[in-house]
């Protein structure tokens, strides 16, 4: 017997608590959509991946809502700041479509999740020669370790980002 929901699983916990979880998200949100919307999604989160039979199962929906929504409201901010990156480059006159502003959050949220991954002093070391422009001795003097170390963490995030921008296309 296995110890991961089924389908039928999934199915009673949708019959049992996507009413409960609807109303939930309401209270959150102030939205009877965006709560359905939540909701549904949160259900498809269980579709999706293999999750155990679950002992505090709106415990589990709950915590999985909230995630989707700090995932969304920082997708609606990098798209945010997107817009206001692209007016300060290009000027009020023209707009990025749609599809650009999508196509820039979700590489931005990618880039952003890639960045969590690394220890914290090589993802600084990172940000503040890539972003800021620093020098490798300005990075080390900041971080208190040599230059070397600096280049040592560069390239590890540089390998990291190649690993994981080409592994999916079967090159890395």
């Amino acid at each position: 017997m296995s110890n991961l929901l089924s389908t039928d699983d999934i199915g009673l916990l949708y019959v049992q608590h996507y009413p409960w979880l609807v109303r939930w998200l309401h209270r959150k949100l102030g939205s009877s959509h965006d709560a359905a919307d939540f909701a549904q999604d949160t259900f498809c989160r269980l579709l999706g991946s293999p999750v155990p039979v679950l002992r505090e199962p709106r415990a589990w929906l709950t915590t999985t809502a909230v995630r989707l929504m700090i995932d969304d409201s920082r997708s609606r901010m990098v798209a945010r700041l997107f817009c206001e990156s692209w007016v300060h480059v290009h000027g009020t006159d023209t707009a990025p479509s749609a599809e650009t502003i999508v196509q820039a959050a979700q590489t931005l949220a990618l880039v952003s999740q890639w960045l969590e991954t690394l220890p914290p002093k090589a993802r600084m070391a990172f940000l503040m020669v890539r972003l800021e422009g620093q020098t490798h001795a300005q990075v080390a003097a900041h971080l208190g370790v040599s230059v070397s170390r600096v280049r040592q963490y560069l390239s590890a995030a540089l390998l990291q980002c190649y690993t994981l921008v080409f592994s999916d296309a079967g090159v890395a």
